[in-house]
């Protein structure tokens, strides 16, 4: 099975999970968004499912698809100490710039 990290590599997979972010949606608003074909989209669904990233729903005929925040979490989480490395960075260079004489 494939990691979080493994499935978000892909970027129309991070391109649904943007669709996704506001409300839940069938599979077919994700096609005309994406301009990918349907057989395509189902198979980044399933793998965004498998992940645990997206959950679906049934209603009648249709799957309407929602993204899971938790999973998302664990990656903000691991993410968060190199945000705090490069706001660093970035302060560094902060005021390495105000130290500079102005032209």
């Amino acid at each position: 099975m494939a990691t979080a990290f493994d499935v978000l590599a892909e970027p129309n997979r991070r391109r649904i999970l943007d669709l996704l972010r506001a409300e839940e949606r069938p599979v077919g608003d994700l096609v005309d968004e994406l301009d990918v074909s349907q057989p395509a989209v189902s198979k980044h669904l399933r793998l965004l499912r498998e992940a645990g990233l997206v959950e679906v729903r049934s209603d009648a005929q249709r799957r309407f698809y929602r993204v899971l925040a938790e999973p998302l979490q664990a990656i903000d989480d691991w993410l968060s100490p190199y945000r705090a490395m490069w706001a660093s960075h970035l302060d560094d260079l902060e005021r390495h710039l105000d130290s500079m004489p102005d032209s």
